[in-house]
């Protein structure tokens, strides 16, 4: 069997191995999830709530912006408190109160040491004792628990109302006042933060082990981390060290050191005009810049709440933007314009691979931008609506704001997003089926690119696969399907396959070759991250296998990082291979920023996060901001920009083309990411992280530490990074600008693309370089 043969065998057993047994674990998960009570009442017979309440209670929190005002579970935004963690500690404290002032007339840090152990003691017996009864579905609680859970009820209802003793704590929540206007409404949503925290302290059954693996950390009710959380840890650093060996062997063993093979005397490219299509594509990328200004502005005004949480420099702001919708509209938008920026490379790679144009693919790639800045607008808009109250809870769900981080969106505006894909996977298609009918050397290279559009069409279906009522730890699970697996996975092999075959259309590159490092690239990424989505996991009502399997395969992704600094190196010698090269000079600088940003952002920062010890203690925390600040604008951003780039670079004349306004873009970009993430993000949760480690997660996001002093320093020193960057993205759009300005008055005569001459197989092999990007 040939070597590229083979490499298709291992891609395609991996690839169904892997996905069965992320079905199976989502059955595990599915059946031992915590459970959502029929009623949760006290010994006395006082009702707190019912399982209608509860569910509804979750719909209310979703309309707030749910992920987006502070967490549950560890999942969201890191201004608010962790509401799991938050409750926790505050129905454990009202609990030792009650028990001090009935018993010794006292409130419990009046009491003597000795005293204060014993009620604690009772407090971990008592919150840890499962009394849900699986016939009946209901939870029962002792009456003085029942008091505690009635106190910590009033303060979140008082909270999200307008009680003006809370208002300062409101401020430095960001949480508007009067967030819920509606009286029942605010009544509801504390059933929700109830629940989660009771999954977070109670002991599944016949188990010393809360059904979200003792998380978060919580002295009071003695939640630490298991022996499981501590060996895997170690195991998987171990694995790691190893994967790292092994790949390093076969790197060597298997690498040649063969000289770059002759590049053309002139670009292949040169003279060749686009067809009608992928001058159409010219539009998206312009919508990638503006949609990249509007959320390098929102991140400004986001990061700005941490220290004024109602206002922008003294101005009202909140009562029009609230920080759950800024942040919303942040991420969202970062999602948005990568993905668009990615798209619109297929749409014009496909013609240009093929040297065909389909019959109404002009068309076709119109409909689609249109269909897609309607998703974009309606479900921006959707989501200011629903924050703002504006809809019934089911109406939110399906035109408002779902409440998960980097999946808000409502569910009529996913499936139309989703009905956008299925057409863009048509026109990939049609345009690219040409090519896959021929014998060529880059044909599995195509085939490739062609696979990853199917999955990236059909598995965006991930988030369709949760309802209103969907138990929490499904809705997790599903959702990082999408986040990880969707946004960090296939499209990555996608962007892979394209730069490929980007350096194979210009002759830098032997097809051959290419094939099987694109092969290879997507079996080891693959290998680890298809099962690694289960980090994710290690805490959201999952059962302890997630916390082993998660922990081996996520340290198995930053394996291929360890050899980055060879693609980087790679691609600038591609860059340096012929005068004519220089012309893609940025693009390719893009693609090695790419390398540098997934060694430092992926890798390091996402292993600091990874092992289920650390991820314990940090997570939702800034550390993991750290992470996905680099790692998202680092890798998928640059990546995006690179091609955005590469496809400008075809369609418009050299007149307009401007390199000196791309250079300090390049740079100012790098510097101001780096001074971001190490001078403000990392710093302010590596503090976190001493807090939580000394108290808990409730203290590392209290007021006394987010709220701090020296979290304010971290917030400003944010500053001089983030107007290094913004100031890139003002270059960009500068040159963006003049870019279009300058091809619509220097239109040059339009021919259609024609394929390229076939290589000689007889031409020597290189170096290749694809993008070897692996996801966290």
């Amino acid at each position: 069997m040939n070597p590229t043969k083979r490499l298709w065998w291992i891609l395609g057993i991996l690839f169904v191995a892997s996905f069965l047994a992320l079905g199976l674990i989502g059955g595990e998960i599915y059946r031992k999830a915590p459970p959502m009570p029929e009623q949760v009442v006290s010994e006395d017979g006082t009702l707190l709530y019912t399982l209608e309440e509860l569910q509804t209670g979750r719909q209310v929190w979703q309309t707030t912006g749910g992920q987006q005002v502070g967490s549950v579970w560890g999942h969201g935004a890191y201004l608010a408190p962790d509401w799991t963690a938050d409750w926790l500690r505050r129905e454990a404290e009202a609990l030792l109160n009650i028990w001090a002032r009935n018993q010794h007339g006292m409130d419990y840090r009046e009491l003597p040491s000795e005293t204060q152990a014993g009620l604690r003691d009772r407090l971990k017996a008592e919150m840890r004792h499962n009394s849900y009864n699986p016939e009946t579905g209901i939870i029962t609680v002792s009456p003085e628990r029942a008091e505690a859970i009635q106190y910590v009820h009033r303060h979140y209802r008082d909270l999200f109302g307008n009680a003006p003793e809370l208002a300062e704590l409101r401020e430095m929540y960001a949480i508007p006042h009067n967030a819920l206007p509606d009286e029942g409404r605010r009544e509801l949503l504390p059933g929700f933060f109830f629940w989660s925290a009771w999954a977070a302290t109670t002991n599944r059954p016949d188990s010393n082990i809360t059904y979200t693996s003792n998380w978060p950390p919580e002295p009071l009710v003695g939640n630490s981390p298991t022996p499981g959380t501590a060996m895997w840890s170690m195991a998987s650093i171990i694995l790691l060290l190893a994967g790292i060996a092994a790949l390093v062997w076969y790197y060597v063993a298997t690498r040649h050191e063969d000289e770059l093979p002759k590049p053309p005397e002139n670009d292949p490219l040169l003279g060749k005009q686009p067809t009608p299509s992928m001058r159409a594509t010219a539009k998206y990328f312009y919508t990638v810049v503006a949609l990249f200004l509007a959320q390098m502005t929102l991140g400004a005004i986001t990061a700005h709440y941490a220290v004024e949480g109602h206002g922008f420099f003294g101005f009202p702001l909140a009562e029009y933007l609230p920080y759950s919708v800024a942040r919303t509209w942040h991420t969202q938008l970062a999602v948005f314009w990568i993905a668009t920026a990615w798209l619109a490379t297929g749409l014009y790679i496909g013609p240009l691979v093929s040297g065909r144009e389909p019959k109404y693919q002009k068309l076709g790639v119109n409909i689609l931008y249109a269909a897609l800045v309607f998703v974009v607008v309606g479900s921006l808009a959707g989501e200011w609506l629903g924050v703002h109250q504006f809809f019934s809870l089911d109406a939110n769900f399906w035109f408002g704001h779902q409440g998960w981080e980097y999946v808000d969106l409502g569910r009529f505006w996913q499936i139309l997003l989703f009905i956008g894909l299925m057409l863009w996977l048509v026109l990939v298609g049609r345009a690219l089926w040409p090519a896959l009918k021929q014998p060529a050397d880059n044909r599995a290279l195509i085939l490739i690119l062609f696979l990853s559009t199917i999955a990236i069409g059909l598995f965006y279906a991930a988030g369709l696969m949760w309802g209103k009522h969907t138990h929490l730890s499904m809705v997790t699970y599903w959702r990082w399907w999408v986040v990880h697996l969707w946004v960090e996975g296939f499209f990555e092999v996608f962007a892979t396959a394209v730069i490929a075959l980007i350096f194979t259309r210009i002759g830098l590159i032997r097809a051959k070759l290419a094939v099987d490092a694109t092969l290879f690239a997507t079996i080891i990424f693959l290998f680890g991250g298809i099962l690694g989505t289960l980090h994710h996991l290690y805490f959201a009502g999952t059962p302890t296998s997630v916390i082993a399997i998660g922990a081996m395969f996520s340290a198995l992704e930053v394996v291929p990082l360890v050899l980055i600094g060879f693609e980087a190196y790679e691609n600038l010698r591609l860059r340096k291979a012929a005068p004519w090269v220089q012309r893609y000079r940025w693009p390719i600088l893009f693609f090695v920023a790419v390398a540098f940003w997934n060694l430092v952002g992926a890798g390091l920062l996402g292993f600091l996060i990874n092992p289920p010890l650390s991820l314990y203690y940090v997570q939702a925390l800034n550390t993991t901001a750290a992470h996905g600040h680099a790692a998202l604008f680092g890798v998928y951003g640059m990546l995006g920009i690179g091609l955005m780039l590469f496809c400008l670079r075809g369609m418009t004349v050299d007149a307009a083309w401007r390199d000196h306004l791309l250079k300090p873009a390049f740079w100012l970009f790098n510097i101001g990411l780096a001074a971001m993430v190490f001078l403000s993000l990392l710093p302010a949760g590596i503090y976190q992280a001493w807090a939580s480690i000394t108290e808990g997660l409730w203290y590392a996001r209290s007021p006394a530490i987010v709220q701090s002093d020296l979290m304010h320093f971290f917030v400003w020193l944010r500053v001089p990074g983030d107007v290094i960057f913004a100031a890139g993205v003002l270059v960009l759009a500068w040159f963006s600008f003049l870019l279009w300005k300058g091809s619509r008055t220097s239109q040059q005569p339009q021919r259609p693309v024609t394929a390229p001459a076939p290589r000689p197989s007889s031409e020597p092999a290189a170096a290749t370089t694809v993008a070897s990007t692996t996801h966290q």
